[in-house]
């Protein structure tokens, strides 16, 4: 039988000195007694997929909207490839699979519908912006319920991980950095993988210098990168690229949001103002009647504003889950009857 403390005593034999131990974290909020058989961030993780946000990021587009085809990404398969790649790094450099695995599944719980416009869209309409790596936080610190109080009660690592995956600030750990540079290794990647199966953009428009820096393919773009980090992060107290691979990696992620993610002819491909139309309505109409928002959020308009609550109930919507609320609101019955019949 394998008990937590021998899990633990495991992690200190096994992992780099400069590796997070699950024996040394800074804890919960809220204190709760030890699992027999997991380590703290074991937990984490455990309660991240068994999350209903978790499970929402199904139906959550990555970058295309109702995308025809079984083969397109969404946010579930993005979040599942950063933790492969994350994984896969920080067994290489002998870093806590488990922190980091818990930090890769809950780093996009808060992302909108409608991918990368759905996002752009409510932080135009919602006062003070939308980010959501600060949304993620909010949703495993506050609006998500493991148990009876609100959040999850992850420990402080993990929080930090999920908050710090992108932005301005890096994570304290080892593992948090393992997973932003693997949340970018693999969006740039498998973005560019949609963007060319979807006829947006052709494999030689990429840029030439970058393919001949980090190679033709998607997987040897990914086994360079990968390869890359671990050599220039080994025995370090700080994960890293090289500035070759950096530099290259950048200006790949610069032509993509030049010719995808901010491409007026993507956008208006990708239906941008129906999805406005979308996301501006139900901001406004929950605004102005937030009796129609479920009994959770109504509950927290007094402590939060309602701005805010608004913002947590559209951020928390599916594609198709927002799509059916606003046909609910605006589109008069007798229409979706005629409609259907067509």
């Amino acid at each position: 039988m394998l008990l937590r403390e021998d899990i633990e005593k495991r992690e200190y034999e096994t992992l780099s000195p400069f590796a997070m131990k699950a024996a040394e974290t800074m804890g919960r909020d809220t204190p709760e007694d030890r699992d027999d058989f997991r380590t703290e961030y074991q937990r984490d993780r455990d309660r991240i997929i068994h999350s209903k946000s978790f499970r929402r990021l199904m139906h959550k587009t990555q970058v295309f909207l109702a995308p025809e085809g079984d083969h397109f990404r969404t946010r579930l398969t993005h979040t599942l490839e950063v933790s492969q790649i994350a994984r896969t790094i920080a067994r290489a450099l002998a870093l806590n699979e488990d922190l980091t695995e818990a930090i890769a599944m809950g780093h996009d719980l808060g992302h909108t519908p409608f991918g990368h416009i759905g996002e752009a869209l409510l932080s135009e309409r919602h006062p003070g912006g939308f980010r959501h790596n600060e949304q993620s936080l909010r949703v495993v610190e506050l609006l998500e319920r493991a148990g009876k109080g609100p959040g999850m009660n992850l420990t402080k690592e993990v929080r930090d991980g999920i908050l710090n995956h992108t932005g301005p600030t890096w994570p304290m750990t080892l593992e948090g950095q393992v997973v932003r540079h693997s949340d970018r290794i693999a969006y740039i990647n498998h973005d560019i993988d949609d963007a060319i199966r979807g006829g947006v953009i052709r494999a030689e428009d990429l840029p030439k210098h970058c393919i001949a820096v980090l190679g033709e393919t998607h997987s040897k773009r990914i086994s360079t990168l990968v390869r890359d980090v671990v050599a220039n992060s080994d025995g370090k107290d700080r994960v890293t690229l090289s500035a070759e691979k950096k530099q290259a990696m950048d200006e790949l992620r610069d032509f993509m949001f030049r010719n995808v993610y901010l491409s007026p002819v993507v956008r208006e491909d990708a239906g941008m103002e129906k999805v406005r139309a979308i996301i501006f309505g139900l901001y406004d109409y929950y605004r102005d009647h937030p009796e129609a928002m479920p009994r959770e959020r109504r509950e927290m308009v007094e402590a939060y504003g309602i701005d805010t609550c608004v913002k947590d109930h559209i951020a928390s919507m599916s594609d198709r889950y927002a799509i059916r609320a606003y046909t609910d609101l605006f589109i008069p019955k007798n229409w979706k009857t005629d409609l259907e019949g067509m």
